[in-house]
């Protein structure tokens, strides 16, 4: 990359033919990362950036290390790229940390996908011999995903890159799990939980997916009642009778009352239970209860002491106590059991037409089933309180009023926080069980022996941390809270956390209470939240649908460039956006024309000296439409409206530039003298400002021209270090 000003040779070999996006890329950005530019330390040691400073941090969201980086991943490196080059150019002390996720159940699935084309099943294998497995698997892929963020122009600082396994960030997930204990806020009990028969892990209710369905509900004969349900194979288990104190239906019907009856396997006796959770307007208003798997049914049977038995096993088959249909699996055992009923006469009628919405499982679309699991849970209501009040406090904001109305709904409602997954990739959770009460302790220094309760025997705790507690504290990890270097007082809070709305649950609110939790303090000071990347035709990409475009075919085909100008221009924060092949080849184009513009600049100012100044026509120009463009960018810049910036960027430079100040400055080029110098400084002007507000979103053609520019009209080496026009 020639710093040369005796541009007068190279101009026509570089410029004559049209801009090639691949035969600059890698070389612009590795001598970005070269200058160390980057890193904000190196920028305040060579004097680009001045020691008082205001600071900009933001931290990367870490993609998955499990495979290459898809659109969105593309949109949320584009906007961030545009934030920390815009506030690198304004002088800004400006860090942007890398990182990768290990991603636990994410990560493990798509590794028994690959197991099973390889005839191979994760239950052929130890614990710790699918954990080593995993592990290279990720690591691989995580050089690979780097690899692939650097094509896209991440002007991050990869000398602070983390990855969620290292030690720096378990030492802070363990301290914040005993501190969560300490402050009453962790328990390890037996809740209801939403079980994968497949994976054989929990979730939370928000990793649960419910899918519309159309089934039988079946109306049964229970003793003097009739029940209903979708779910006859749960029923094996049902000796308690539900309905609403207020029921005048069943006021002859006393709490506590038994009656005995005929049904699936023989007869039982039933117990009524009065409960407010009846509802009189549901069905027949009675209903049998299933705890073990149902969480309202365990709530009730809580409520009541009631005991519960579990009649589904964790792999979706019926256990012994379903008599003949044991070890079958519910699927298959559902019309079974609805024939065996009939076939006594309990079965009074079936509706083929019943509506209702299914939990399933968000991987592999099956049905959840809930269990009774003993896991760690968070309490987190507390938690919530505070980060409503720092919102309220004006702590932190977020840019759209939607996502904020959405995050003090979900926040208000909250409710306690199952961390535990039952998977071998992951931070495993330090703690010990007892065998005999089953009490948790969380056990730092693996030193505890005996169970603290009870005295009995105790085993190591086997689920890993969900992968959503550990990535909940990634601002402390990324800025070192705790640790020797003093990124955290430098850094933290960071200036934004930029990332897809649709994780303000799982990740955005819970960084923000783990943050407070931990620091006293917000882990960010706004949120920006972008939306969807759809296809051109607006719905969902999909590898089952063939619509998935992958940002590597776009980059090879158009540029980088296109790519990010394609995914930022009319994408307003938070809404979904649609990428169009045919719109990205047009800022190809873009590219190409900023290219023949700088051609003609060069071209017709050789001569130009740096003594030449305005005539006052030229002057009155600049300031009629130079000056009020760079206020309207600018505006638009620091409101977060980057679609409205790179739009008036595009038209600015393609509708005015191009169109106007090219056509009318040949007539004036030709008169020679002081009109011709002057109509020089004018294009220079145009075109290192059109270099410099381009530059965050078109980052590899404008670096390439300013290489290729005088060195006396330039303020800096590198156009990523240049002072941002004003």
């Amino acid at each position: 990359m020639s710093e040369s000003s005796d541009t007068k040779s190279n101009i026509p070999d570089l410029f004559l033919k049209p801009y090639e996006p691949k035969e600059h890329e890698d070389n612009i950005y590795k001598a970005w990362e070269d200058s160390g530019y980057f890193n904000p330390d190196v920028c305040i040691e060579k004097g680009v950036t001045k020691t008082d400073a205001e600071t900009f941090s933001i931290v990367m969201p870490p993609p998955n290390a499990n495979g290459s980086l898809h659109a969105g991943h593309a949109l949320f490196v584009t906007i961030e790229d545009i934030m920390i080059r815009y506030s690198r150019m304004q002088g800004k002390k400006t860090l942007w940390i890398p990182g990768a996720d290990h991603a636990g159940f994410e990560t493990q699935v798509v590794y028994e996908k690959k197991l099973e084309k390889e005839g191979r099943s994760r239950f052929d294998l130890t614990r710790e011999e699918l954990y080593a497995e995993i592990l290279d698997f990720t690591l691989s892929n995580k050089s690979l995903m780097e690899s692939q963020l650097r094509q896209l122009g991440a002007s991050c600082d990869w000398s602070r890159s983390l990855f969620t396994l290292d030690d720096r960030v378990k030492k802070i997930v363990y301290a914040t799990f005993k501190q969560l204990e300490t402050d009453g806020l962790l328990y390890r009990g037996a809740r209801s939980s939403n079980w994968c028969p497949k994976h054989q892990t929990s979730f939370s209710n928000l990793e649960v997916e419910h899918e519309e369905r159309v089934d039988p509900f079946y109306y049964f004969q229970y003793g003097p009642f009739v029940i209903g349900t979708a779910r006859p194979e749960t029923k094996f288990g049902d000796k308690y009778v539900v309905m609403h104190p207020n029921d005048a239906r069943y006021k002859d019907f006393t709490h506590g009352q038994t009656i005995e009856l005929e049904w699936i396997n023989g007869p039982i006796t039933a117990t009524v239970i009065k409960d407010e959770a009846g509802d009189p307007e549901m069905g027949t208003g009675v209903m049998t209860i299933t705890p073990w798997h149902s969480g309202v049914d365990f709530e009730i049977a809580k409520r009541h002491n009631l005991d519960y038995e579990q009649i589904i096993d964790w792999r979706g088959k019926l256990l012994p106590v379903a008599g003949e249909f044991a070890g079958m699996d519910i699927r298959e055992a559902r019309k079974k059991i609805v024939e065996k009923l009939d076939a006594k006469g309990l079965l009074v009628r079936v509706d083929k037409k019943y509506e209702h919405s299914v939990p399933c499982c968000y991987k592999c679309g099956r049905e959840i089933e809930p269990q009774i699991k003993e896991q760690w849970f968070i309490d987190m209501k507390p938690l919530a309180k505070k980060a409503l009040e720092a919102l309220a406090d004006k702590k932190f904001e977020f840019v759209t009023e939607r996502d904020e109305r959405v995050f003090i709904h979900w926040l208000t409602n909250i409710e306690d926080w199952p961390i535990a997954r039952q998977i071998a990739w992951g931070i495993p959770i330090p703690a010990k069980v007892c065998t005999d009460c089953h009490h948790g302790m969380v056990d730092l220094d693996n030193t505890i022996t005996a169970c603290t309760k009870c005295g009995g025997v105790v085993i190591e705790e086997p689920d890993t941390f969900d992968t959503w507690f550990s990535s909940g504290q990634w601002p402390l990890a990324t800025t070192d809270f705790g640790g020797l270097s003093n990124d955290f007082e430098k850094f933290y809070p960071t200036s934004v956390m930029e990332t897809g709305k649709d994780i303000i649950f799982f990740w955005v609110a819970r960084m923000v209470m783990l943050g407070l939790y931990r620091t006293g303090d917000v882990p960010f000071k706004k949120i920006y939240l972008h939306g969807m990347v759809r296809d051109k035709h607006g719905r969902k990409m999909s590898k089952s649908k063939g619509n998935v475009i992958s940002p590597k075919e776009i980059q090879d085909k158009y540029g980088t460039d296109a790519l990010r100008m394609g995914l930022i221009v009319n994408n307003a924060p938070g809404t979904d956006m649609n990428l169009d092949p045919d719109k990205v080849n047009a800022y190809k184009k873009f590219a190409n024309k900023l290219w023949n513009i700088t051609r003609f600049v060069l071209d017709n100012t050789q001569d130009y000296t740096t003594e030449a100044t305005h005539t006052k026509e030229d002057n009155d120009f600049e300031e009629t439409y130079l000056t009020p463009a760079i206020l309207e960018i600018t505006n638009n810049m620091d409101k977060d409206r980057y679609d409205l910036a790179s739009e008036r960027i595009y038209h600015f430079i393609w509708d005015h530039f191009a169109s106007t100040v090219i056509e009318e400055s040949k007539p004036l080029l030709a008169q020679g003298g002081a009109v011709r110098s002057s109509r020089q400084k004018l294009l220079y002007h145009y075109l290192v400002t059109s270099l410099k507000v381009l530059h965050p979103f078109m980052p590899y053609v404008t670096e390439t021209i300013w290489q290729r520019l005088p060195a006396q009209l330039k303020d800096s080496k590198f156009l990523m270090i240049a002072k941002w026009p004003r």
